[in-house]
C-alpha cells in the first residue's frame, strides 16, 4: 500500500494520508452468501476480551441503555449462545441515572476494571466516564465496586475511555467534547496514571474534521487499540449512529512519542462503512481480539441489517453485534474488506 501526504489537511490538524487499497485477488470464499448474521442481536458497541486461560468474555451497550451486562465462554462462537449476567445497574438519579453506554472489560495489574459512560437523567447528554473495579479473580462471579469517574485534567462530556499498553506504560484514549465545543468529540490520548485516573497531559489526536466525520454529528469516538507490525493502530467511528456511522484509522509508529500529535497519521476516508449489498448499514464501535488459533485478528462491530430507522439512531435498539477477520497488507497496514462479508474474511 502506497502511502502520500494529502496537503489539503485542515490547520492543525492530524496529517491526512491518501491510502491506495490494497489489490484482492479473487478466491472462492469471496463466493460464499454475503448476507452477514448478527452474532449477538442487539447489542451495540461489543467489546471482546481474551482471559488468560484463553476463555472470552463479551461486553456491551444494551438497547435500553440501563444496566451492564457481561457473558462469558470458553470459544468465539460460544459467546452467541452464553447467558448474559447484569452486574450493575444504573442509579435511581444523579451522574450515573441514564445513558449507560459502552462498557469496557480490562484486565490491568491483575485486577479486573470496566470503563463506561453514563448521564443524570435530569442533565440529560452530560455524559462522563466511570469505573467499576472487581473484588476478586472472576469477573462473572466476584463483586463489582464503584470506584467513580474517571479522573482527567477536563471536565468535559466524554465517553468510550479504552486503554492499553505499549512497552511499560499504559495509555488511556477516550473521546471528549472540545473546551471550544466546536464539535461532539475528538479523540484524546493519555499517559495512565492509575486505572482511575489519566494524566493532566492530554493530546488530541483526532478531530471530526473531514467531511465524511461530520454528517449529522460532528464525532470522532469508540477508539480500538491494535498494535501489530511495528505500529499503534487506532480504529474510531464517526458522523451519526444511522447508516452514514463509519469507521477511520489513525496510526503510529510504535517507538513514537504518543502524545506528539505529529506521529499520528490519518486515513482520509472510511476503512469500513455501509454496504447494502451485505445489508450492513452504520457500522462501527469496534474492538480486536485474537481467535482461538493465537494469530488472526478479529474485529468485533455493531451495525443494523435495515436502512430506514425504527425512531431516531437512540430509540431503535437494532445494532447487532457481529465480527469479521481482518487481513494485512504486504507493508503491515490492516485490511478491513468493505466489499467482503463477514463470512468471507472467515474463510479467506
Amino acid at each position: 500500500m502506497t502511502l502520500s501526504v494529502c496537503m489539503a489537511a485542515p490547520a492543525n490538524a492530524v496529517p491526512v494520508l491518501e491510502l491506495k487499497p490494497a489489490v484482492h485477488h479473487t478466491t472462492d470464499s469471496q463466493h460464499l452468501v454475503t448476507q452477514n448474521a448478527p452474532f449477538i442481536a442487539r447489542s451495540a458497541d461489543p467489546w471482546v476480551i481474551q482471559a488468560d486461560d484463553g476463555s472470552y468474555y463479551f461486553i456491551a451497550s444494551v438497547p435500553e441503555f440501563d444496566r451492564i451486562e457481561l457473558r462469558h465462554a470458553a470459544t468465539i462462537q460460544a459467546l452467541g449462545q452464553a447467558q448474559p449476567k447484569i452486574i450493575w445497574h444504573k442509579h435511581e438519579s444523579g451522574p450515573m441515572s441514564i445513558d449507560i453506554w459502552a462498557p469496557e472489560l480490562h484486565k490491568i495489574d491483575g485486577r479486573w476494571y470496566i470503563y463506561y459512560a453514563a448521564s443524570d437523567k435530569d442533565l440529560r447528554f452530560h455524559n462522563r466516564m466511570f469505573v467499576l473495579g472487581l473484588n476478586g479473580d472472576d469477573p462473572m462471579a466476584g463483586e463489582w465496586q464503584e470506584l467513580g469517574r474517571l479522573k482527567t485534567a477536563h471536565d468535559a462530556f466524554s465517553l468510550d475511555a479504552t486503554s492499553f499498553q505499549v512497552g511499560e506504560q499504559r495509555y488511556f484514549i477516550w473521546a471528549q467534547q472540545d473546551e471550544a465545543k466546536n464539535y461532539n468529540t475528538g479523540l484524546v490520548i493519555a499517559k495512565m496514571v492509575s486505572p482511575t485516573q489519566a494524566s493532566a497531559q492530554e493530546t488530541i489526536i483526532t478531530e471530526p474534521l473531514l467531511d465524511w466525520e461530520r454528517l449529522g454529528f460532528k464525532v470522532n469516538e469508540g477508539a480500538a487499540v491494535l498494535i501489530k507490525n511495528g505500529k499503534v493502530f487506532v480504529t474510531y467511528s464517526a458522523s451519526a449512529t444511522d447508516d452514514r456511522y463509519a469507521m477511520g484509522l489513525l496510526w503510529a509508529d510504535q517507538t513514537a512519542n504518543l502524545l506528539d500529535p505529529k506521529s499520528w497519521h490519518k486515513a482520509p476516508i472510511p476503512v469500513f462503512s455501509s454496504n447494502p449489498a451485505l445489508k450492513r448499514f452504520g457500522p462501527g464501535h469496534n474492538s480486536f481480539v485474537l481467535a482461538e488459533d493465537g494469530k488472526t485478528e478479529l474485529m468485533f462491530y455493531h451495525a443494523r441489517n435495515y436502512l430506514e430507522l425504527q425512531g431516531t439512531p437512540l430509540t431503535d435498539g437494532n445494532r447487532h453485534s457481529y465480527y469479521r477477520a481482518i487481513s494485512w497488507s504486504a507493508d503491515g497496514m490492516p485490511q478491513f474488506d468493505n466489499q467482503l462479508s463477514d463470512a468471507q474474511t472467515l474463510a479467506k
